[in-house]
């Protein structure tokens, strides 16, 4: 909700294989976006084009694009792992949909995303 207050729309998606790891099926992955309080659409890409198209590499990987759908962020969340960072940790993520919202360009400095690796389909 705070990066729609800038205008910035979002939408997850998950490409993992459901077949082989079915922990990450959709009712699974949903109960798990309602627990994190998501207010955005989250997807299942069941036939894993839309992260190959993007040459996602884990869960999660954001792709932040300018209006123009220029990508202009290509990084992780903020420098948390599996647990919550520090209160005061930069909002890497969100401080870069803001600026590009606000100038059409990215930050300079992007860390690359961390997480698991996509469970890709044999």
């Amino acid at each position: 909700s705070e990066l729609r207050e800038h205008g910035i729309g979002s939408v997850a998606i998950m490409p993992n294989d459901v077949v082989r790891y079915p922990a990450d099926s959709p009712p699974r992955m949903a109960a798990l976006a309602e627990q994190a309080g998501f207010d955005f659409p989250y997807l299942f890409d069941e036939s894993q084009e839309v992260a190959s198209s993007y040459g996602a590499v884990c869960t999660p990987d954001f792709f932040g694009y300018n209006a123009d759908l220029e990508l202009q962020y290509r990084g992780r969340l903020d420098s948390s792992t599996s647990r919550a960072g520090p209160p005061d940790a930069p909002r890497e993520l969100f401080d870069a949909m803001v600026q590009i919202a606000s100038t059409g360009q990215g930050p300079r400095n992007q860390n690359s995303s961390q997480g698991c690796s996509i469970k890709w389909r044999s």
